[in-house]
């Protein structure tokens, strides 16, 4: 896992890079909180090429987890398809919100949530 400090993370900027978020590929941005990567809002500028599973990739093979809040229409089959499940998780300033996790391997991220 390579360093890098939480916040905003930019398609083309050095950290996306890494990543493999390239500004001719992905509108949108990424934020790092912690050991997870959360993608807010991503709009694939060249679809059906797998940019986006080679963007998961890449953020998990560099050992950072995966999270999407909210994720609406196409985002949202995506992750299902994925093997990503839904959660409940609190924000201090706006309340519950749901966050889409890839839950690591027999391992379920929310009990209380059916698989």
């Amino acid at each position: 896992m390579f360093n890098i400090p939480d916040g905003l993370i930019k398609p083309g900027s050095e950290t996306g890079l890494k990543f493999g978020f390239f500004s001719d590929l992905f509108g949108g941005y990424l934020w790092k909180d912690n050991q997870r990567i959360l993608i807010s809002m991503v709009i694939s500028k060249k679809e059906g090429q797998g940019n986006l599973t080679h963007l998961f990739d890449a953020i998990e093979q560099s050992g950072y987890e995966i999270a999407v809040p909210t994720p609406l229409g196409k985002m949202k089959s995506i992750l299902e398809k994925k093997g990503f499940v839904p959660t409940i998780e609190h924000d201090e300033q706006i309340g519950a919100v749901e966050v889409w996790v890839h839950p690591k391997q027999n391992e379920h991220p929310n009990p209380h949530h059916p698989a």
